[in-house]
């Protein structure tokens, strides 16, 4: 990995062609890429080979068992071991009681890890990006599309790489430094 550089972006005027480049960017081996582009481009997700997100699946389904376990002991202690209470002739562990406690915190917990999961994997917050460098990136809101090749691809070699990104029809190569 070069060291002070991002990246390398290319920069595109029409979504087919981004869509392309990160095709042939990705049958080239490269595997850490981005897209930038004013409004979503059907099938660039699945070109830059993003996948659904097991890791936070994991982790709201840790969340949610953790709340769940959480509510029913939070309930079954006190009314067991920590004060036992005899009330209209029900047994201590009286289970159906606890139910919407335990349902009501595995739906907080669920959520929660949800959200702060979310946050982490993404990377946020992140209040500036090194793409933010490019001089002209800030047309990636407006009319052109932009694909980044990140420097610490194991493919990744600054003249090469530049040389492939020249090769799909990119308006420029843009070197994008930390």
């Amino acid at each position: 990995m070069a060291s002070g550089l991002y990246g390398l972006m290319a920069e595109f005027e029409t979504p087919e062609q981004v869509l392309a480049a990160a095709l042939r960017v990705r049958a080239e081996g490269y595997r850490r890429m981005d897209a930038y582009t004013p409004f979503a481009v059907e099938g660039l997700a699945d070109a830059l080979g993003f996948r659904l997100g097991r890791k936070l699946s994991a982790i709201v389904l840790a969340g949610g068992l953790t709340g769940c376990c959480g509510g029913f002991f939070m309930c079954w202690w006190p009314n067991v071991i920590g004060y036992p209470l005899n009330i209209g002739g029900k047994p201590w562990n009286s289970w159906p009681a606890f139910i919407p406690i335990t349902f009501e915190l595995t739906i907080l917990f669920s959520a929660l890890s949800a959200f702060f999961g979310m946050l982490a994997l993404n990377g946020l917050p992140m209040p500036y990006h090194p793409v933010f460098n490019s001089p002209t990136f800030d047309l990636a809101s407006r009319d052109r599309f932009f694909l980044c090749v990140e420097a610490d691809d194991p493919k990744f070699d600054r003249t090469r790489t530049k040389e492939f990104l020249a090769g799909l029809n990119a308006l420029e190569v843009i070197e994008v430094e930390k």
